[in-house]
C-alpha cells in the first residue's frame, strides 16, 4: 500500500511532462535511448521488473517508429510518464541514497504497470509479428 501511494505521487509528478514527449517524437526517442543507458545501471534493483521495463522500451519503441498505433493514449501517457521518471535525476527519492533511492522508480514503474498490464499482455502477443 506504501509503495501503490509512492507511486501515485510520483506518477502525478511527471503526468504533465508527457505531453511534451507525446508530441515530439525526436524528444521521445532521446528519451528512450536516455532511459535505456539508466536502466542498465539499475538492472539490479529493477531485477523482478526488469521484464516489463524492457517492454516499456519496447512499446515506446514501436510507438514512436509508427510501427505501434493500436496503444490507448493514456496507457502511452502512463509509459512515457514511468519512464521519464526513471531517466530524471529529480525523484521522490534520490538514487544516491543507497538502498532506497531505486524504491521510488520501482513504486512508479510497478504502479503504472499494474494500470496498464492488459495492454502490456495485448503488445507482448502482438511483438513478434511488429
Amino acid at each position: 500500500m506504501k509503495n501503490e501511494k509512492l507511486g501515485k505521487r510520483g506518477y502525478k509528478k511527471y503526468n504533465s511532462k508527457a505531453t511534451d514527449y507525446l508530441n515530439d517524437k525526436d524528444k521521445a526517442s532521446k528519451l528512450l535511448d536516455d532511459a535505456r543507458k539508466k536502466a542498465d545501471k539499475k538492472k539490479g534493483p529493477l531485477s523482478g521488473i526488469w521484464e516489463k521495463v524492457q517492454l516499456f522500451f519496447s512499446i515506446f519503441d514501436d510507438w514512436i517508429k509508427g510501427r505501434y498505433k493500436t496503444i490507448p493514449t493514456k496507457s502511452i501517457i502512463m509509459i512515457i510518464v514511468a519512464i521519464t521518471y526513471l531517466v530524471f535525476p529529480l525523484d521522490l527519492l534520490p538514487d544516491f541514497i543507497i538502498g532506497l533511492g531505486f524504491i521510488d522508480d520501482i513504486a512508479v514503474l510497478g504502479f503504472v504497470i499494474n494500470q496498464i498490464n492488459n495492454d502490456l499482455d495485448e503488445y507482448k502477443g502482438l511483438e513478434v509479428w511488429l
